[in-house]
């Protein structure tokens, strides 16, 4: 057995500890896009693959037997593409994917499909708005430039940003009490997010609850049928380890 895990996230980061103490042999692949990733114990490699084809050369070439798509919720070309690529390769693929975000009591949440439909929703007046979607899409809010945006990222920008903001770099998983910090010191009134789920980026909303603030929530994108998991006992389950016993 050898496995591919496509991850970048925490929860990748958790699965990754955690076959490496299985003695399951793995690669871990990063795309590429932070300067500073985790450090991970498995061997690692960054970049893209160059589309489907460049995937399935690589599982190939590196005689992958299981692939693990440990990816960003919004990484949605990644994961068509690793649904093609295993399809096209015989293996068997599953997502190691977190539960979206519902909305509870007192979440003021606008619900859009996508980042042009974020835009729309913002006000036309003046307001102060936490744009909490990372990089790639900060270019359709330059439609909107009256707003005083502030931007959260994990590594420091250079200086060829699309719209006007101010830039915190700090990398997650983030606190309540440290998020109600930053929206009150920067008398934020709007929050656009991105419906990720899981706990480490989830304090911005419950902020927002706190402080009667209106959400921005842009859903997932559509994605092929694979088969999911929700936590890393679920994926070593399936690639034959019961973490509970060890072996």
């Amino acid at each position: 057995m050898r496995a591919l895990i496509l991850g970048g996230t925490s929860d990748a980061n958790r699965l990754a500890d955690a076959i490496m103490r299985a003695g399951i042999d793995a690669i871990y692949s990063y795309a590429g896009r932070t300067q500073s990733p985790v450090a991970q114990s498995l061997p690692i490699r960054s970049g893209g693959f160059g589309g489907v084809t460049g995937l399935i050369e690589f599982i190939k070439s590196e005689q992958i037997t299981h692939v693990i798509d440990a990816t960003h919720p919004f990484a949605a070309e990644m994961s068509r593409h690793a649904v093609a690529a295993c399809a096209a390769s015989k293996l068997p693929l599953i997502a190691l994917e977190r539960a979206p975000w519902t909305r509870i009591t007192d979440d003021r949440w606008i619900e859009v499909g996508d980042v042009n439909a974020a835009v729309d929703a913002l006000p036309e007046r003046r307001a102060r708005v936490f744009l909490a979607i990372g990089r790639q899409h900060l270019a359709a809010f330059a439609a909107k430039p009256q707003h005083a945006y502030t931007l959260r990222f994990v590594d420091p920008h250079d200086g060829t940003l699309p719209l006007d903001a101010e830039v915190i770099v700090s990398r997650g998983p983030f606190t309540l009490a440290g998020d109600l910090d930053l929206m009150r010191s920067r008398n934020i009134e709007w929050i656009v997010a991105r419906n990720s789920g899981g706990a480490g980026a989830r304090a911005k909303i419950d902020a927002a609850r706190a402080l009667g603030l209106p959400v921005v929530m842009i859903a997932r994108p559509e994605l092929p049928e694979r088969p999911r998991a929700e936590s890393v006992e679920e994926v070593l389950a399936w690639l034959g380890h019961d973490a509970r016993l060890g072996a």
